[in-house]
């Protein structure tokens, strides 16, 4: 096989395109790879060994690791058809999340923040200790919180928005079932919280007013919506000016039965998907990664995305621009 075929067949392939785009402008593990894209490590490693035999890539160890690039050596008709690669690439469906995937480990390359509170997550509950629990660190946590308003969208009965309404200064839950909204509403009159206020609604749509709370929580509702994008956009449009969406939900996986059993519409997210989402919603200062894995199958994983909706940009009063102008 001559070397101009070999590449021909190494670029034949809408996967191996993904990982060029991927890996155009920076260098990436495997590791990294498969967690921007989802896919199997075995099968990320044989479209690699495939792209590097055509020289199209070259490699490096690093510890246990191994990081990959384009090969900087590229001249001619090589050349040439990795820019007609890197075009069609552009095209696929999945690059937009991809991209978003990439950005995203970008940063956390950089957040030690993050990486401290990784390791310190996974040691939480690896040695027994009295009295030492997830449970009674999120009641801690919880204590912390200042006086917000908090819409809990997809609320369901509103487990969550009954401990917020505990120390929040108020708490708007939202659902779809007239049913749940009523008993909701009935308990929390029971258990006295006057501040927790039950709404009809749909989260794509939420009956909020724009720009009215502090903090927007989608806590494993966002799958069962039929235009994930739009509850985004929404969650945008009633934050105020620096306020956070807090998105809890599931990562994509491949329990079919998902649908029928619990009434989803989607098979969970990708953290590229979520990125991608809160970017085209408007949203800075993105953080998404898994912060959960279930032992028993088929091991739902918990993903956990956050932004910030930027500040407004407040102009000057119409006396200070006058000064300026007599300056």
């Amino acid at each position: 096989m001559t070397d101009f075929l070999r590449l021909f067949r190494a670029m034949a392939d809408a996967t191996r395109l993904r990982l060029l785009a991927l890996l155009e402008k920076e260098e990436l593990s495997v590791h990294e790879l498969q967690e921007i894209t989802g896919l199997a490590q075995s099968r990320i490693s044989t479209h690699l060994g495939l792209l590097q035999n055509a020289g199209l890539l070259q490699s490096r160890r690093a510890g246990r690791c191994v990081f990959y690039r384009l090969s900087p050596d590229m001249v001619g008709p090589a050349r040439e058809l990795m820019v007609q690669g890197l075009q069609g690439a552009r095209q696929l469906p999945e690059h937009a999340s991809d991209q978003a995937g990439l950005r995203r480990v970008l940063v956390r390359r950089h957040d030690q923040a993050q990486l401290f509170f990784d390791q310190v997550a996974g040691r939480f509950d690896r040695s027994y200790g009295p009295g030492r629990s997830w449970q009674a660190f999120g009641q801690l946590l919880l204590r912390m919180l200042p006086a917000l308003v908090v819409a809990d969208l997809g609320s369901g009965e509103g487990l969550v928005s009954e401990l917020l309404a505990k120390r929040c200064k108020r708490v708007i839950a939202v659902d779809n079932s007239e049913k749940i909204v009523a008993f909701g509403a009935a308990k929390a009159r029971k258990n006295g919280l006057k501040n927790l206020e039950f709404r009809l609604g749909d989260l794509q749509d939420p009956p909020i007013e724009d720009a009215s709370v502090d903090v927007v929580i989608l806590s494993q509702a966002l799958h069962h919506a039929e235009d994930p994008l739009r509850a985004i956009r929404s969650a945008h449009r009633i934050l105020k000016s620096g306020g956070r969406l807090l998105v809890l939900d599931l990562l994509r996986h491949e329990f079919a039965a998902a649908r029928e059993l619990y009434g989803d519409k989607w098979p969970g997210f990708s953290q590229g998907e979520l990125q991608n989402w809160l970017e085209t919603a408007g949203f800075s200062q993105i953080e998404v990664a898994v912060v959960a894995r279930e032992e028993h199958p088929p091991h739902f994983q918990t993903v956990l995305a956050a932004g910030e909706k930027p500040a407004e940009k407040t102009s000057a009063s119409p006396a200070k621009r006058g000064l300026r102008r007599a300056r």
